[in-house]
């Protein structure tokens, strides 16, 4: 599907699929046993540290993209003001993602997503995605429109759907004011900071995507992300930030404005099709950067054929099977632990780093990648 080309119902035959789930299982399982030990030792009180070496030792599950180049794993803001549209593009956010559909040219990992829309209720919300989607539907996108608040209840809620759909890889909420927690001071510096950290740390421990829907404030700066309404604390606390702004209410065009922890500055333009109410790609303010091609990574790739998509062995075994890269086998070892998420998405090549009697480094070719 073109960027350029409008959003339309999209049929059961559509091929256009992102990285299997099996793979996501994968990589999913390895990165929430972390993510639970560390939050484990958090609360135990226990201050866990490493040393730089064995950080470069250390083979850490791979970041695998929500939208690629848009969103990953984390919690992020998704801000504009009142009735910009927001509430639409949750809902074709979810559809893709659930549906594992591309939007528009970027690339999604297909998963269940839990939309609490809870300025909504279930008619309006019936009403609202025919119109997007027609008839076809997927049973991997939930809704609800009441939930708890964030001191409330609301952790154990999501951690309870997590546990009964552990595909789920995003979970939007609309709105922030909805799930913020009752009494205290909801507006200082550290409750603002407080608030999104309790959703960063849901995330990073489930491993998920939770996008935050907030508003704007009235008053304009240059900057837009300084008209995220309240503290400096949201933003950063947050792992990204999505900003939509029309210079007018009726205005069509909308301007994204995107930026975050894992992924490069980007503002993009986009349009709202009224007839079909979805937000279709214009162009890209920005080019997205991209790495030059790694000649190990390369050198890997040409490794793994159809016939051989696995390979399993040393370090000095790797490096004989590669002569031409002249490198030492504790080097590769490293340089695999750190570009193992390039190696899975570029390449859909999974890295292992096995410990035994002797290390083995492990490859296989798990998915189709970008190269």
């Amino acid at each position: 599907m073109s960027k350029k080309e409008k959003i339309v119902p999209i049929t059961s035959a559509a091929t256009d699929k992102g990285q299997s789930l099996k793979t996501n299982i994968i990589v999913t399982e390895k990165q929430q046993k972390s993510n639970e030990q560390n939050t484990k030792n958090f609360e135990q009180g226990v201050l866990y540290t490493i040393t730089m070496e064995e950080l470069y030792d250390t083979a850490f599950p791979p970041k695998v993209p929500i939208v690629d180049g848009l969103i990953y794993n984390g919690t992020y803001l998704f801000v504009g003001a009142p009735k910009v549209g927001k509430s639409f593009f949750m809902a074709q956010l979810g559809y893709h993602v659930s549906m594992g559909i591309s939007l528009w040219d970027y690339k999604v990992n297909q998963g269940s997503v839990l939309y609490l829309a809870l300025e909504d209720d279930f008619s309006r919300l019936q009403k609202r995605l025919s119109k997007m989607f027609g008839m076809e539907s997927t049973s991997n996108f939930y809704f609800a429109t009441m939930s708890k608040s964030l001191n409330e209840g609301l952790e154990e809620q999501l951690s309870k759907f997590m546990k009964e759909h552990a595909d789920t890889k995003l979970i939007m909420i609309d709105t922030l004011q909805k799930i913020r927690e009752v009494g205290g001071d909801r507006y200082s510096y550290s409750s603002d900071y407080d608030i999104v950290t309790k959703l960063k740390q849901f995330s990073d421990k489930h491993n998920v995507c939770v996008l935050v829907v907030h508003h704007t404030r009235k008053l304009q700066s240059e900057d837009s992300f300084e008209m995220i309404s309240g503290t400096n604390g949201l933003l950063g606390a947050a792992d990204g930030a999505f900003i939509m702004q029309k210079k007018k209410r009726t205005d069509n065009i909308a301007v994204l404005d995107i930026a975050g922890r894992d992924q490069a500055d980007q503002k993009l333009t986009i349009e709202f099709d009224r007839e079909h109410c979805v937000w279709n790609f214009k162009r890209a303010e920005t080019e997205l950067w991209k790495e030059p091609i790694n000649p190990l990574l390369e050198a890997i790739n040409l490794l793994l054929t159809k016939e051989s998509p696995e390979w399993q062995g040393t370090a000095t075994e790797l490096v004989e099977k590669l002569p031409d890269m002249q490198i030492q086998a504790n080097v590769v070892t490293r340089k695999l632990n750190v570009l193992n998420s390039r190696l899975l998405q570029e390449y859909g090549i999974q890295y292992e780093n096995k410990r035994g009697h002797e290390r083995k480094i492990c490859l296989k070719r798990v998915a189709d990648g970008k190269k």
